[in-house]
């Protein structure tokens, strides 16, 4: 990929909707498939008490529309400010108490998990039913849209053609917890194909190429895909 493309992928620029300022992909496109459009606000006249505790709205009690529901609520119902990534917004904006507490969820994914997918760790990859893995660096595109695997070989996958991800386990610890992360599959189209494409990633044993960064990668594979299919329900 030329830089010259990469740069027009993550150009972003600065716009201000009735919400607040959000930070957004210049070209809609490239936008991040984890992202959330902005929801339609109940219409003022259609909302007569909060949607919440059925408090009559008035002069002293304000409506406020939640930035990520888009329903009416009362100050008390409607007062937290809270980061709201998955719309771009630059500050923390107004959310009522149910959208604060998912938000609020899912900053954890953008302050924690991304960053590991965007630092990308080594795997073994086998392709298909191939029964040679080839040894890349699996990492997400700046702009979250691709799955980039680079070796002797480079390969872009569009994440919103990833239908299948699987993590893979081995063993339980001592006294109870989770068991290992140790590879995953993954089931993919190909745009202008038939059929479904499967690669299987595998943590390398060998601890001088970072196994630690390997499975923290693909636990936050696994949390970006739950996330990447809540999207497409929402």
């Amino acid at each position: 990929m030329s830089s010259e493309v990469s740069a027009r992928r993550d150009a972003k620029k600065l716009v201000r909707s009735p919400s607040g300022l959000r930070m957004v992909p210049e070209h809609r496109a490239f936008g991040s498939p984890f992202g959330l459009e902005e929801p339609q606000w109940v219409p003022d006249k259609e909302c007569r008490r909060c949607m919440q505790c059925d408090a009559k709205f008035d002069f002293l009690t304000r409506k406020h529309h939640c930035r990520r529901c888009g329903k009416c609520f009362c100050d008390r119902c409607c007062s937290q400010k809270v980061p709201l990534r998955r719309m771009c917004f630059v500050d923390p904006v107004r959310q009522c108490a149910e959208c604060a507490l998912v938000s609020l969820k899912e900053a954890e994914f953008y302050d924690k998990q991304l960053k590991v997918l965007l630092s990308g760790a080594t795997f073994l990859v086998t392709f298909g039913n191939s029964e040679k893995p080839e040894t890349m660096i699996c990492r997400l595109s700046n702009n979250q849209r691709y799955l980039f695997l680079d070796g002797d070989s480079h390969y872009e996958i569009e994440i919103v053609h990833i239908s299948t991800v699987q993590l893979l386990t081995e063993g339980f610890p001592p006294g109870g917890g989770n068991a290992r992360a140790t590879g995953m599959f993954l089931q993919y189209t190909v745009p202008e194909t038939e059929g479904v494409t499967q690669l299987k990633l595998t943590a390398v044993e060998d601890a001088n190429v970072g196994r630690r960064q390997a499975v923290a990668w693909l636990v936050a594979m696994h949390k970006a895909a739950k996330l990447l299919y809540e999207s497409r329900d929402q």
